[in-house]
């Protein structure tokens, strides 16, 4: 299953990019495709991306130089995919940075397979960054990890189970835009079943509960025609 995960494709050949976006869509991924380096660039500077897939011949910006721009500020996953078996082209971007390599023509299930993989990597060395916190404070809110209990304004926040862990996913991925269906793939937990209006009732009551107008929510933002995110207020992640 592919929780709200953004996977970004910078690729030259119309076809491959193609086949890639279709296939990680299929996936339940989130596909930001782009046929350069520079428009890879713009992506990264507006999106959160989980894994970035870049094929190291394109123009304007090959991918050996895109990756060095991405390691400048990022430790995302990133996969080069080449038409090239040279070792030299293999070691020079795994030296750079790259966490994986893939010769053209690949198979996309073992791609898919290296995808997964990283992606596993990457989640578990976040939760075990993650653990060194118990507390996440934005605004007047705080929420403690240790007790699942949420307080605004430093009085408890009485919340059902399914609330609370839709506003701790929220809120643990601060300003990033989740789906409804990414969200309730998150908090439900099922990936066959999808009922778009239970995450739009929990969200109705969340604004309820934790915002001053639930009419104008600071929180808790729709993004029209794809689905919420987590705003940030002042304040600090504890």
């Amino acid at each position: 299953m592919s929780i709200g995960m953004n996977i970004l494709i910078a690729e030259d050949e119309e076809d491959i990019r193609n086949l890639l976006k279709i296939n990680l869509e299929q996936e339940g991924y989130l596909v930001f495709a782009t046929k350069d380096g520079l428009g890879a660039l713009e992506v990264l500077g507006r999106e959160t991306i989980d894994l970035a897939i870049l094929d190291v011949m394109m123009p304007r910006l090959d991918g050996f130089n895109l990756l060095r721009k991405i390691r400048e500020t990022s430790t995302l996953p990133v996969i080069l995919l080449t038409a090239r078996g040279d070792d030299m082209d293999k070691i020079l971007g795994l030296g750079i940075g790259a966490d994986d390599y893939l010769v053209k023509p690949f198979n996309i299930q073992e791609l898919l397979a290296r995808i997964g993989a990283q992606l596993r990597r990457n989640n578990e060395y976040s939760a075990q960054k993650k653990k060194s916190s118990s507390q996440i404070a934005y605004g007047n809110l705080l929420l403690d990890k240790d007790s699942c209990c949420i307080y605004k304004d430093g009085i408890p926040v009485e919340l059902n189970a399914k609330e609370y862990r839709l506003l701790e996913y929220l809120m643990e991925n601060p300003a990033r835009v989740f789906t409804k269906k990414q969200l309730y793939w998150a908090v439900w937990n099922e990936e066959v079943y999808y009922d778009d209006n239970t995450v739009m009732v929990h969200i109705s009551h969340l604004r309820n509960k934790i915002e001053t107008d639930p009419k104008t929510p600071e929180y808790i933002k729709t993004i029209r025609g794809i689905g919420y995110k987590f705003h940030k207020q002042d304040g600090s992640q504890i």
